[in-house]
């Protein structure tokens, strides 16, 4: 279930700052955040932030890398006029939502997050014993409350931090949601309803909290959000009333899975700067073009003549990624008949690829000579973030009836 209404079209994700994007940062995250930001509210942020959690020994790079993250976005086609674009340590209401949030958060809730050993068994280069690494799923939890985003796009592997998110907005309504003269106000706020509304709306509640009756509870949602005569404020009141709990001053996100599959490297497993397997966004032709002919095929072929097997071979697996059937099925052939030879297969990989990046490359020499335009897409999008983050805030502070 999620206390918030149906319709928030909301979405925010970010990266971290470490380097210069490569083909599995575009094909696993950028090319979805292109399609998304023509049909929803989308804030995509640089999360500078972040990259001190497993970088904070070494920090003097992280302002050179935003410009050049910035740089790949643009040039992968995220648009500043569709989006907004920012730098997370710009807007510091993630911080102050962040420690507010960690005086609430139970010590248990971050050590159970999966990657928080993973990571630790991974890097084992770097000493990872830190409030901040502990702490860094909270802060992706801000990151996405302090905009009531409705959608997070993650992968299978980041859907347990959209969870936690879930949990710490719920046991933050919990704890601050009890406005007073809850119930009366509910009451008055399903009056400006309508009477056939506001009896459809009770028994649709009723049928929720007395019969677990989840078809009820998504009807009761949908009649909140065509409501016209009840302000926003009431209307949080009756999502949060819907499900026996008060006031929604955060709302819960949805994880909303990315399409990609598993992007293939130049030795066959995943890409990844780790393992050094890696194709750049911008890679200068003469050095795409080396990187694919020196990678290892089949074993089987140690001669021209051998015939081979493409499931063995890496470069069969980026032939699935960019090339079309009818390729395929000529890779495979001459293959396993050794009627093509290695380099032969990698030449349409090659055309491809540069294909592919060749317009990618273009907009970003653009970019790469006008840094005046970067700080100016930053500048706007962080002032635009900060408008948005400080009304929760506002709100945030408000239900804690913290500060004056």
């Amino acid at each position: 279930m999620s206390a918030s209404p149906q319709n928030n079209n909301r979405v925010v994700s970010g990266m971290r700052p470490t380097g210069k994007l490569h083909l599995g940062h575009y094909h696993g995250v950028l090319k979805n955040w292109v399609d998304m930001q023509h049909d929803y509210d989308c804030f995509f942020f640089i999360a500078d932030w972040h990259a001190l959690t497993t970088h904070y020994e070494t920090p003097q790079g992280i302002a050179d890398s935003v410009e050049e993250l910035l740089i790949d976005w643009l040039a992968a086609g995220v648009s500043p006029t569709a989006a907004t674009l920012f730098v997370q340590s710009h807007v510091p209401q993630h911080a102050e939502l962040h420690l507010l949030l960690s005086m609430m958060t139970p010590l248990s809730w971050l050590q159970r997050v999966p990657t928080y050993k993973d990571q630790q068994t991974k890097l084992t280069g770097r000493d990872l014993t830190t409030y901040g690494f502990l702490g860094y799923p909270l802060l992706q939890s801000a990151d996405i409350l302090i905009y009531k985003a409705g959608l997070v796009p993650v992968g299978e592997d980041q859907v347990v931090h959209v969870e936690l998110t879930r949990e710490v907005a719920r046991r933050f309504n919990h704890f601050y949601g009890q406005e007073a003269g809850f119930e009366d106000a509910c009451e008055q706020a399903i009056s400006k309803m309508g009477k056939k509304n506001a009896k459809l709306y009770r028994s649709l509640r009723k049928a929720f909290q007395e019969q677990g009756d989840t078809e009820a509870l998504d009807k009761a949602r949908a009649l909140l959000d065509n409501q016209q005569n009840i302000s926003i404020a009431d209307k949080e009141r009756l999502f949060g009333y819907l499900e026996g709990i008060s006031k929604v001053i955060l709302p819960e996100p949805e994880a909303k899975l990315t399409k990609a599959a598993k992007m293939p490297g130049l030795d066959g497993q995943k890409m990844s700067k780790s393992y050094g397997n890696t194709i750049g966004l911008r890679e200068p032709p003469d050095e795409l073009a080396r990187k694919i002919r020196t990678m290892p095929t089949d074993p089987a072929r140690a001669r021209r003549t051998d015939p081979g097997d493409p499931e063995k071979c890496p470069v069969w697996q980026l032939h699935t990624v960019y090339t079309d059937d009818k390729t395929h099925t000529w890779v495979i052939d001459g293959c396993k008949t050794a009627g093509i030879g290695c380099i032969d297969c990698k030449q349409p990989l090659i055309d491809a690829i540069q294909a592919e990046l060749d317009p990618i490359r273009e907009r970003a020499k653009r970019y790469e000579n006008d840094r005046n335009y970067l700080q100016t897409i930053i500048n706007q999008g962080s002032e635009a973030a900060q408008e948005v983050a400080s009304t929760t805030m506002e709100d945030v502070v408000k239900a804690m009836q913290f500060s004056r």
